[in-house]
């Protein structure tokens, strides 16, 4: 067995059970901090994929900022952060049935589509240099768009959190 195919199980069997531990923890800061481990465990696999570039976009923009994000959200609207007993609604059982069929039908338009293709090995192979020459000459105004919102958004988040 190939050590990338061994740590692609190991990888995936950690975001798996991460994923799971998110969603049914009744604490929401243990599920914030299993999302980090889902996100991590993303990044390693990109790595795997040798998409250097997007494991570290995965890395700073989801583990660095968003999560940040998350943790501020969660300490400024002073949710409960012990083991709350009632997070669910009575509806979790039509949910949890609606999430089943939705993977279902997903897996199923997959492999209806695409059958046994094998993917191409011998396609173009785009570097972490091409990718920044493109971001940083064609779209620099509207990279620098989004930095200015976000900033803003920031501030905006700053201001009504402030208490006077």
């Amino acid at each position: 067995m190939v050590a990338q195919n061994i740590f692609f199980g190991i990888i995936a069997a950690v975001v798996v059970v991460s994923a799971l531990r998110m969603v049914t923890t009744r604490n929401i800061v243990h599920a914030a901090l299993y999302l980090v481990a889902v996100l991590a465990g993303l990044g390693a696999l990109y790595i795997l994929l040798t998409a250097e570039f997007i494991a570290t976009t995965q890395v700073l923009v989801y583990i660095g900022a968003v999560m940040v994000l998350f943790l501020f959200g969660i300490m400024l609207t002073k949710a409960p952060l012990g083991n709350v007993m009632k997070m669910t609604g009575p509806q979790w059982p039509i949910a949890a049935a609606v999430s089943v069929l939705l993977a279902g039908v997903t897996v199923y338009s997959l492999i209806d589509h695409f059958g046994s293709d094998r993917l191409a090995n011998d396609g173009p192979v785009f570097r972490t240099a091409h990718v920044s020459d493109e971001v940083f000459s064609t779209y620099i105004v509207p990279f620098e768009a989004v930095s200015v919102l976000l900033l803003a958004a920031l501030i905006g988040a700053i201001v009504l959190a402030r208490k006077d």
